[in-house]
């Protein structure tokens, strides 16, 4: 189970159990904002026409709110805790480890197994998006976990991992008595950092993607944006120089020069990118023509 926390304490720090939030609401909610800035007219009024059938109360009805609904979900249905990351260890960088191949099944998406990883059930989430014969209670469900999913794995600690829980182990201090774990620090302190404000930085973000970054951003596969995240977390996430495992008496770590700065960068990107995709995943399922780069 990976675990999210931000913590203030007075001493040393204390690490308890709570739910993991990739990127956070605000982040989630962020690559929701951007997407809906890039998606085609029939694909933008399909998804409206699709989550006004919900009745679900956990989050607000909205995109930008039903983002965030796989995290409220998971907390009282445990069995889809691992379909949010892929455990690629820095060690060996093996993604066929971290995310077995599935047998064939012609259960539901939602009804999968506990131990499916977030690629399968990113690659299982949008076929049945995409496809005719999917019930509209699955393709509702479809449409939650894909707007998720593309967020996910975009942060690229739920691509990666130093046998220290997806960096949930790795203790940051951030000056005075301020500790966060490393997880925590990329889900949600970063993205606070560059702007607290969901709306105000998915405009800002979503304006900067270049023609140069949909066209780079349009290629690829949920295993390729993996393999990516975890190319990421080895290159500017690990750089704290932490230890493998998990050991509750080490003392925080002090981020080294410059991490701060390269972080706000890296996560700002990482949101475009994820937005721009989540974009090109529901134009093409809910809107099969849809034209690279038109602004919806």
């Amino acid at each position: 189970m990976r675990i999210s926390l931000l913590l203030p304490c007075l001493a040393a720090l204390a690490l308890s159990p709570a739910p993991a939030l990739a990127w956070g609401s605000e982040g989630h909610q962020v690559v929701a904002l951007i997407a809906r800035q890039y998606l085609k007219p029939e694909a933008r009024r399909r998804v409206d026409a699709i989550l006004a059938t919900d009745q679900d109360t956990l989050t607000a009805p909205d995109m930008a709110a039903r983002a965030t609904w796989a995290d409220a979900w998971r907390r009282e249905h445990k069995d889809t805790e691992n379909w949010h990351f892929a455990d690629i260890e820095l060690d060996d960088g093996d993604l066929a480890k971290a995310c077995p191949e599935s047998p064939p099944s012609d259960a539901p998406a939602s009804a999968g197994r506990a131990t499916e990883c977030i690629v399968t059930k990113l690659e299982q989430f949008t076929r049945e998006l995409a496809a005719p014969a999917t019930s509209p209670q699955e393709r509702l469900l479809a449409l939650k976990f894909v707007l998720h999913f593309v967020g996910d794995l975009h942060q690229p600690l739920h691509a990666s991992d130093n046998h220290d829980r997806g960096g949930n182990c790795v203790a940051l201090a951030l000056g005075g008595p301020r500790t966060v774990n490393l997880h925590g620090y990329w889900d949600t302190v970063i993205v606070r950092e560059i702007d607290p404000d969901a709306k105000a930085l998915a405009k800002q973000l979503g304006k900067r993607i270049t023609r140069q970054e949909m066209a780079a951003w349009s290629t690829g596969t949920p295993e390729d944006w993996a393999r990516q995240s975890f190319g990421l977390a080895k290159q500017a996430v690990y750089t704290v120089q932490s230890q493998p495992g998990c050991d509750d008496t080490r003392a925080p770590i002090a981020l080294p020069t410059g991490y701060d700065a390269q972080a706000r960068r890296v996560a700002a990107e990482q949101l475009a990118k994820a937005g721009w995709r989540l974009a090109q995943v529901l134009n093409q399922a809910l809107a099969p023509v849809a034209d690279v780069g038109a602004k919806g």
